[in-house]
């Protein structure tokens, strides 16, 4: 048996964070020793283990709880897709950085880069991500109809949204120096706002909630910031203009 403790340590899990899952159902001890501590066996361990690949891959608490109290649940299946899902954020992680370090070299004059090389790394597993991080924000329902809206695309229009959607992005860098506020800055939130009801309709705030997002979230300002080290700041910027000069209409 373990202790709160004993658990802290090996797992590298704060004592709060494990009275926190106990208090919410997610992790429970295996009995509550006559001093009141808590004690946990093996089968607590690899349920510990399960919530933290799953919140590794970001699903929430309550999600993650109904997946492993779901008679169904098969562990050997879910480390599986776990360890698919991170193998593939891997070889995304590795693309960006590919990108990145190409990037640099293109900006020192060591090598020349297209403009579609730029954007390389950027597929639909980026569409993917957008959801995931959207879906915690907004109503899943919401989010899983753009899901089902976007696989509706051919694959020429999905590729045809991808450029455009890196068009957006390639003119704003060229307009950072006129300013968040110059009407050409604005002009391609406007444009930016059109390409997102590709998918969905955000409303003024939620459209805010993206653009903070896109400055937030690892895997996004990993992506702009290969493309501008700026990008995620001053394209939020240029949002909250646009949503304040929106709403005082």
């Amino acid at each position: 048996m373990y202790t709160v403790k004993e658990i802290s340590i090996l797992a590298g899990v704060s004592v709060r964070t494990l009275h926190n899952y106990d208090q919410i159902g997610l992790l429970s001890p295996a009995r509550i020793a006559e001093n009141g501590y808590r004690q946990y066996d093996d089968a607590e361990l690899l349920r510990l283990q399960q919530i933290l690949f799953y919140r590794e891959l970001d699903f929430k608490l309550m999600d993650i709880r109904a997946l492993l109290d779901d008679p169904n649940f098969d562990r050997i299946a879910a480390l599986e897709e776990h360890g698919n899902a991170l193998t593939a954020r891997l070889l995304r992680i590795e693309g960006l950085i590919e990108t990145v370090e190409d990037t640099i070299q293109h900006l020192k004059g060591e090598k020349e880069m297209s403009k579609k090389a730029l954007f390389e790394a950027f597929s639909e597993k980026e569409q993917a991500e957008y959801a995931k991080q959207a879906e915690q924000k907004y109503n899943p329902e919401t989010v899983r109809a753009s899901n089902r809206k976007w696989k509706g695309y051919s694959a020429e229009k999905k590729q045809a949204i991808l450029d455009e959607g890196n068009q957006v992005y390639t003119d704003m860098i060229s307009a950072m120096p006129k300013g968040a506020d110059s009407p050409e800055a604005q002009a391609i939130v406007a444009r930016w706002r059109r390409h997102i009801d590709y998918f969905w309709t955000p409303n003024l705030d939620q459209l805010l909630g993206l653009a903070v997002m896109y400055g937030q979230s690892p895997d996004f300002k990993t992506k702009f910031d290969a493309m501008h080290p700026r990008l995620t700041d001053f394209f939020r910027e240029a949002v909250e203009i646009y949503v304040n000069d929106c709403e005082e209409l």
